[in-house]
């Protein structure tokens, strides 16, 4: 195979995996919110929901960031708490999109977090069964999987 056929089929499958990922996440989004706003929660509104939060989450977070660092300085307290604020950020998206309370929409957004990570690993090793050079999927490393 090819260096710019290789490039395809990685891209390829990394697309599938995020697309595949997209949608497995956002059933049990979609479940979650359904019993936690008591029958409210649309499918289609889970699935934009869950395309929306993990984009909030990585602007503030990059921005918190830059910002903290930029005025105090390099400390890993100051990146810890540009986790917390991206986070509480992508509650305010649950929140916001299922027109819910924090408490419900943290249920939600722990929710996904752990479902994303065991269907993020799942997808990542039947990717790298399929294209054993793709990238993984969630950030855990599985190189050696």
């Amino acid at each position: 195979m090819s260096d710019s056929a290789g490039l395809v089929a990685v891209a390829a499958a990394v697309i599938v995996g995020l697309f595949a990922l997209w949608i497995i996440v956002s059933i049990p989004v979609w479940i979650a919110a359904k019993v936690l706003t008591l029958g409210k929660a649309r499918f289609t509104k889970a699935m934009l929901v869950t395309a929306v939060g993990p984009i909030v989450y990585a602007i503030v977070f990059f921005v918190t960031a830059a910002l903290l660092t930029f005025t105090f300085g390099e400390r890993s307290l100051l990146i810890a708490l540009s986790f917390i604020i991206a986070f509480v950020a992508w509650i305010g998206v649950f929140k916001k999109g299922f027109d819910t309370g924090w408490l419900r929409a943290l249920g939600i957004a722990v929710l996904a977090t752990i479902v994303f990570a065991i269907v993020g690993v799942v997808i990542t090793l039947i990717l790298h069964a399929f294209v054993p050079s793709a990238p993984p999927i969630t950030p855990f490393p599985l190189q050696g999987a």
